[in-house]
């Protein structure tokens, strides 16, 4: 029973040249899947709206359509501000508006370029599809299309091209003939820019910005490079640029977590986190707005596990504990967020962070409690799992427990250096002679050896920090523990030294400060100790109470004010009145409004179904095999599903009467719902806005009505027994769900 899809579907075929059978009726197996090819079956499928809060861009273009420009405009400053999701929704609008577009393919093929090999792939196609038009635009467009060709396109000798812009000298070496060529082309320079970052001249990289901001200050992308440029300890450089772009770009999650990371580079605290912190609130207000979920949101993990390091950093460990528990209950994806394959996730993210903050602040017995820590069955895991454990044993005084835990850390060397895994061995050196340093320590006979053996770990961590600081993942500075236990052995002048080692990676840390307190006060250097506890007590200034390192000060009767020695004057994080940007913390938001009739012709809503989980599939109807197939294996699992209290609702176009008398589907033992306007499949994004039609969709709707995880595009999702735990780890907290199941 072919509908509007189907005539849809079968004019698309004949226009592009899809694949079809014979009689011009399109193949079944196609339904759902874009006319254009496969590099359009991901990403966006629902128009764009103007996004205000971004900043602005002109690159002119070639288009028959004079809006396209407008929608390519906002396209180009979304990459500008790393928003390629959105930037991908953008270009996408073009082609709808204007299909021979050449630029926004060019567009396309910088949108999805994320270095997996899907992305990649799909980056290769569009970039042949702009070059297929290149005999269409202008002279200048064509200096781009050819760059891009030069660069990413298939190499002759089989090589892969390296599809990241930033960082990617060939591509930095092809832009300064573009800028040659006209010299006043301020997006040819700053693209330059971009490219040139990590593998240039800092100085010559600003010279070139500060052409930019000359004739444009407003430039998203030139201050959005020009903190790049100078992320380190020279951050002070780009404070301006942090105070333009978090301002003129406000409502991407980017533009407020690169001044972040300057601030807490330099080691503004308080500055840092309120840019991270309202990171997160804009992104969870845009992921609420348009139904996106973490892990669908590339920078929300990273932004929010920086957050944490900002906030351990000012000594609240609970709010930095919360973040990390947000992350690790984001809802798990076999593809886009599976703690049992290696490599980032949002879940790894979390798990990072709360070991991080557990170590830090020297939470051994939470450690030791086996419900605290998720661990996965991974090498990276295991690694971490004995290392964090052995540390605990050791600082609550099971020495032989500790190490055993310790043996079996020396036990993965084998594993993590076949493992191919550099980020993974660079830990792992560093905890191996850590634990070896410690043990020693503790034993007492060989001060000298374990004090040998602590600063060969420290100084490995600390140059950790030059590559891996973004945030740190290894939990704490070592040197540190360097300067703590010259301290107990009453070398004061060596302690200082070692604090002031931290203070050189992690400018006012307030670990370091504490320790540099002590020792000074020791010596008998009462202005130097002063100044140490006047500096952490303005880091500190809202730190949680019982810390040690301010409880170890509160005795030496140290006065000082609050001291702040940074660059520019700071904000109070804790004062900082950030609420009207978005939530604090991630919650899974309200699912959009079902009202659809069951082959009854009785409407059916979610608010029905209160108290239990729905599972809303949305079909193409039974002349999809692939709907036929996932349907039937639903049907197979309709006990698993019932365990898990969860109701099964499946949605198409067909009419009520079409479901009654379905042959194929009607042994169901779910509700089959009618759709025929698509107004809820457009509500639950499955209906694709720039091909009008309708898509495959798996959605999880939990007990208390909100959205917990959604899958829309070309295929239906077939992983039931990954759904079905997700059900599960689902239903363990939620509280609707337990207090329906108290109630029966």
């Amino acid at each position: 029973m072919l509908d509007l899809l189907g005539l849809t579907l079968i004019a698309s075929a004949i226009i592009t040249g899809a694949p079809q059978e014979s009689d011009g009726i399109p193949d079944p197996a196609l339904l759902g899947h874009s006319s254009h090819g496969e590099a359009f079956d991901k990403g966006p499928r629902q128009k764009p709206w103007k996004i205000e809060g971004i900043g602005h861009s002109h690159f002119p273009i070639t288009t028959s359509v004079p809006e396209v420009q407008e929608w390519f405009d906002q396209g180009n400053t979304l990459l500008h501000s790393f928003w390629w999701f959105e930037a991908e929704r953008a270009f996408r609008w073009c082609l709808k508006l204007d299909p021979e577009c050449a630029m926004a393919y060019w567009g396309l093929a910088r949108a999805v370029r994320r270095g997996d090999t899907e992305t990649e792939s799909r980056s290769g196609e569009f970039l042949q599809e702009a070059l297929k038009r290149r005999d269409q635009v202008t002279e200048r467009e064509r200096r781009y299309l050819d760059v891009w060709d030069e660069v990413f396109s298939p190499k002759l000798d089989g090589s892969k091209p390296r599809r990241r812009e930033m960082g990617n000298r060939e591509l930095a070496d092809k832009l300064e003939m573009v800028i040659l060529e006209d010299p006043d082309d301020r997006e040819a320079k700053s693209l330059f820019v971009l490219a040139s970052l990590f593998g240039s001249s800092r100085y010559g990289n600003e010279l070139i910005l500060q052409e930019i901001l000359a004739a444009e200050p407003q430039h998203p992308g030139a201050h959005h490079y020009r903190i790049h440029n100078w992320d380190g300890p020279e951050g002070a450089e780009a404070l301006h640029s942090c105070e333009v772009y978090g301002e003129l770009a406000w409502y991407s999650g980017h533009a407020n977590h690169m001044p972040g990371h300057i601030y807490s580079g330099i080691g503004m605290w308080h500055e840092g986190a309120i840019w991270m912190d309202s990171a997160t609130r804009v992104e969870k207000t845009y992921m609420r707005k348009r139904m996106t979920l973490p892990i669908h949101n590339w920078n929300y993990a990273h932004n929010r596990n920086y957050l944490a390091y900002t906030q351990e950093q000012l000594g609240l460990p609970s709010l930095a504990l919360q973040g990390a528990e947000d992350l690790l209950a984001a809802p798990l994806d076999p593809d886009y967020n599976n703690p049992n394959k290696p490599g980032y996730c949002v879940y790894r993210e979390g798990l990072s962070s709360m070991i991080r903050t557990l170590v830090k602040f020297e939470r051994w017995e939470t450690i030791l409690d086996e419900k605290t820590l998720p661990w996965r069955d991974t090498l990276q895991d295991k690694v971490w799992r004995a290392y964090c454990e052995s540390l605990a044993l050791l600082e609550t005084g099971d020495l032989d427990e500790s190490r055993k835990r310790f043996l079996e850390l020396k036990g993965y060397e084998k594993e993590v250096s076949d493992e191919k895994q550099s980020r993974l061995k660079s830990y792992y050196d560093i905890q191996v002679v850590e634990l070896e340093a410690l043990l020693t320590l503790a034993d007492g006979e060989d001060l000298l050896g374990g004090l040998r053996l602590l600063t060969e770990a420290a100084e490995l961590e600390s140059k950790l920090k030059e590559r891996d600081n973004d945030p740190p993942d290894f939990p704490r500075a070592l040197f540190n523990l360097v300067g703590e236990t010259y301290l107990d052995q009453e070398s004061y002048g060596l302690a200082i030294a070692a604090f002031e080692r931290v203070m050189e990676d992690v400018p006012n840390d307030a670990f370091a400060l504490s320790g540099l307190a002590r020792a000074h006060h020791a010596l008998g250097q009462t202005e130097e100790a002063n100044n140490a506890y006047g500096r952490l007590l303005y880091v500190w200034s809202e730190a949680e109470p019982g810390l040690r390192w301010m409880d170890q000060l509160a005795s030496l009767g140290l006065e000082s004010a609050p001291i702040d020695e940074s660059a520019k004057e700071q904000r109070n994080y804790r004062t900082e009145t950030l609420a009207t940007l978005g939530p604090g913390t991630w919650k899974p938001y309200d699912a959009p409004r079902l009202e659809a009739q069951d082959s009854q012709g009785q409407i059916v809503t979610l608010e029905q179904y209160r108290g239990k989980n729905v599972l809303l599939v949305f079909y193409l109807g039974e002349e999809c095999p692939h709907c036929v197939d996932q349907l039937k294996a639903i049907q197979e699992k309709e006990f698993e599903f019932a365990e898990t209290s969860t109701e099964i609702l499946a949605i198409s176009s067909d009419t009520p009467e079409q479901n009654a008398s379905s042959e194929e589907l009607g042994e169901l033992a779910f509700r089959l719902l009618s759709d025929v306007d698509h107004s809820n499949a457009r509500r639950f994004h499955s209906y694709d806005d720039f091909e009008e039609l309708e898509l495959h969709s798996t959605i999880l709707v939990d007990a208390e009505g909100k959205l917990h995880w959604s899958r829309n595009g070309g295929d239906p999702f077939m992983d039931l027994d990954f759904l079905l735990d997700e059900i599960r780890r689902l239903n363990e907290s939620s509280p609707a769900l337990q207090e329906v199941n108290a109630g029966s």
